[in-house]
């Protein structure tokens, strides 16, 4: 068997598909993409099936990532991770199809019986989310996220941080002690606004603060540890083992979040996942991307012991035009009930993705992140 083919579409909101062929039939399926950056992307992938993986053996998967990772001298970085992860994808698929397994029955076999997941409420600026917290407890969510705040100046004042904790409380009135609420600060706040936020929110006991600082920042989280007990989360714009050794040897971390279609794939989030559980963190999966990228998520989740709960973006704010369901033939594999979502149990990435639909749909997606400014016109994180 070999590979044979291959296919990319950029299909809306904001996801590329990869498709690969091989020689006696079967079809795999990846999803290789930075948001906002799918061009690049998809010809990042393209020089790594044209230059190393047409023509080889699909099944040599760590053989295969070895050689997208290291044979082109220059490593690492959003782009070539998230190429890779999206191609290892596809292999995955192929190799579970080829076995007649679930890729989890590859990878060691199940450690649990069904992930729990939550649900994304509220915008890029989180106003009205106590009502919309409200309604996904009552489909039977039991964790939300949030984003914490909106753009934030390196030293706001303090309106700004009683701002985000009076919309922390009205959620946590709203639904009550028994459901977990997940705080995103989206790497927004300075150092300085992290220690005062992380502080502030403490009372209304999250289940984690995610990104309370930029990735580049990360030597400041001990500091922002230092000033609550509420867990750290962080991890979605590192890429590699790499980028998380130097994170879990300063054990400021109690929780990390790889993208499965950023850090390298499944072959990747797996050694990722284990490494985080020498070190006693848990995982979270980032997963704000369509139906391939969460089905690879879910096939870590399911085998490794650590794996704590599972983003989704169904209903998420980015999906105006298309949700997650809109690209399978059978929208009941993404079942979420009670809060949790039954492991999958076909072949492979355990999804039967429509193809006449991505077809159909497939054209320039330009998606771009909003560029946002503060009141003096200074570029603001978003």
């Amino acid at each position: 068997m070999r590979i044979v083919d291959y296919e990319l579409y950029s299909v809306p909101p904001r996801w590329l598909f990869l498709r690969l062929e091989t020689s006696d039939g079967l079809v795999g399926w990846g999803e290789p993409v930075v948001e906002g950056r799918s061009r690049t992307v998809r010809t990042a992938v393209e020089e790594l099936l044209d230059g190393y993986l047409l023509g080889e053996d699909p099944l040599r998967i760590e053989d295969h990532w070895q050689t997208m990772y290291r044979g082109g001298f220059y490593r690492g970085g959003p782009i070539l991770m998230s190429a890779i992860a999206g191609i290892d994808q596809a292999l995955w698929d192929i190799k579970g199809k080829h076995f007649g397994a679930p890729v989890y029955e590859l990878l060691g076999g199940r450690a649990r019986d069904r992930v729990r997941v939550y649900q994304w409420i509220g915008g890029d600026r989180p106003e009205g989310v106590a009502q919309a917290a409200t309604e996904k407890v009552d489909e039977g969510f039991s964790a939300l996220k949030m984003n914490a705040t909106a753009e934030l100046r390196h030293v706001d004042a303090p309106a700004a941080v009683a701002a985000a904790v009076e919309r922390i409380a009205r959620v946590r009135e709203a639904v009550g002690p028994s459901v977990d609420i997940g705080i995103d600060f989206h790497g927004r706040a300075s150092k300085s606004m992290a220690k005062r936020l992380v502080s502030a929110l403490e009372p209304h006991e999250p289940m984690f603060v995610e990104e309370p600082v930029l990735p580049e920042h990360n030597d400041a989280l001990a500091q922002v540890a230092s000033r609550t007990n509420v867990p750290i989360a962080t991890g979605e714009r590192l890429f590699s083992r790499w980028d998380f050794k130097e994170l879990f040897e300063q054990g400021a971390v109690d929780i990390v979040q790889p993208d499965l279609s950023h850090a390298g794939g499944i072959t990747e989030v797996k050694k990722i996942a284990a490494m985080a559980a020498a070190y006693d963190v848990s995982m979270a999966p980032h997963c704000p991307l369509g139906p391939i990228a969460l089905a690879a998520c879910l096939q870590v989740d399911a085998c490794s012991p650590n794996a704590l709960i599972q983003e989704q973006s169904l209903d998420i704010h980015y999906n105006e035009t298309r949700d997650v369901l809109h690209y399978l033939e059978n929208r009941s594999e993404f079942a979420f009930d009670d809060g949790y979502v039954e492991l999958p149990t076909e072949p492979g990435l355990g999804i039967d993705i429509d193809e006449e639909r991505v077809r159909d749909n497939a054209g320039d997606v330009d998606w771009h992140n909003p560029v946002w400014r503060h009141e003096d016109g200074s570029i603001a994180e978003w």
